[in-house]
């Protein structure tokens, strides 16, 4: 009982299930998802190979994150989406692949949100939240001068917009879609205004504690770093227990994920609410549908499912870096 009722709670998130967007507006979002994944490509070819393995901590961090559905207002829950926090620490291009790579495996895997409509979920907490959180966050960081306090409060803001953008987008495309235009607008806002708190709240505490223990792996705390210490950080040994320590926080994550809050989440709180949840649609299979392992019950299944996903999603972010990376690097120069 307590695994299905998690399982509702996650199954829509703002994780559009598809049924809801119509078929011209889920191909204009794969569109422009697709062109600013392909300008993220392009952008991310001077990453630091050091920071490379990030990618992948980053990734199972959040997509781990992602299962602990909090309590908001009576009834609702929230969850963290992350894509300002990825670009504050990663940069936008690299935030932006990391949360394409978590938004596709949630889909793919988990049946989190439907297919046709994986380009709009994507762009809207993958690619405008990164964007949000790296435009917002970064002058707001310069204009603190770089402080960590500056680093703590332009994070708290740059996550909420982050959330208030994202829910405006999901609205926009609902209501182009035909789904209540008059009264999406205001209920979406309205219920991710305080879910955008606890996204701010959760960013917060995660870039204090990178901030804490390791800050030179904060772009904008790095200048004042001294260079032979950041040197010393950012050597594969100490790259490597940053991986592992990484990879240990979010296992222990989804060692929780069963005591997350079992209420419906923003968007289909607001589906209930004003009737159009009917219309969303069956995945068309099931691998591990819902966060659960087929045939295995209790909070056991919600676990190892889990621990599956990120440890495939760091794998799938570390490999398309790498990948990247290796088209990018030049051939040996012919002679003559």
């Amino acid at each position: 009982m307590l695994v299905q009722a998690l399982g509702q709670a996650m199954a829509l998130g703002m994780h559009i299930p598809d049924g809801f967007l119509s078929a011209p507006v889920a191909l204009l979002w794969w569109v422009l998802t697709v062109a600013a994944l392909a300008v993220a490509v392009q952008r991310v070819q001077g990453f630091d190979e050091r920071r490379v393995p990030l990618m992948g901590v980053m990734a199972a961090f959040i997509f781990a994150a992602q299962m602990l559905n909090f309590p908001v207002l009576g009834g609702t829950s929230g969850h963290l989406l992350g894509g300002a926090l990825a670009a504050l620490l990663l940069g936008p291009w690299a935030g932006m692949l990391v949360m394409a790579c978590v938004i596709a495996l949630q889909a793919l895997l988990f049946q989190d949100g439907g297919l046709l409509a994986l380009g709009a979920n994507i762009f809207n907490m993958g690619v405008a939240t990164a964007l949000v959180g790296h435009g917002v966050g970064m002058p707001l960081i310069r204009a603190a001068g770089g402080k960590p306090w500056g680093l703590i409060a332009a994070g708290f803001v740059a996550a909420w917009l982050s959330v208030m953008v994202a829910a405006f987008l999901t609205s926009l495309q609902l209501a182009l879609s035909g789904l209540a235009p008059a009264v999406v607008f205001p209920a979406m806002l309205f219920v991710h205004a305080f879910i955008g708190i606890g996204e701010g709240l959760i960013t917060v505490a995660a870039l204090a504690f990178v901030a804490t223990t390791r800050p030179d792996l904060v772009p904008a705390l790095a200048d004042s770093v001294d260079a032979s210490a950041l040197g010393r950080a950012m050597s594969r040994g100490a790259m490597l227990t940053v991986t592992l320590i990484g990879l240990a926080i979010a296992v222990g994550l989804t060692l929780i994920s069963p005591l997350a809050s079992v209420h419906p989440d923003g968007l289909e709180r607001v589906a209930e609410d004003h009737g159009f949840i009917e219309r969303a649609r069956d995945p068309l299979y099931n691998l591990l549908p819902d966060y659960t392992i087929p045939g295995l019950d209790g909070p056991l299944s919600t676990i190892l499912s889990g621990v599956i996903g990120l440890l495939i999603v760091f794998a799938l972010a570390y490999g398309i870096m790498l990948l990247i990376r290796g088209r990018r690097e030049p051939g040996p120069k012919t002679p003559g």
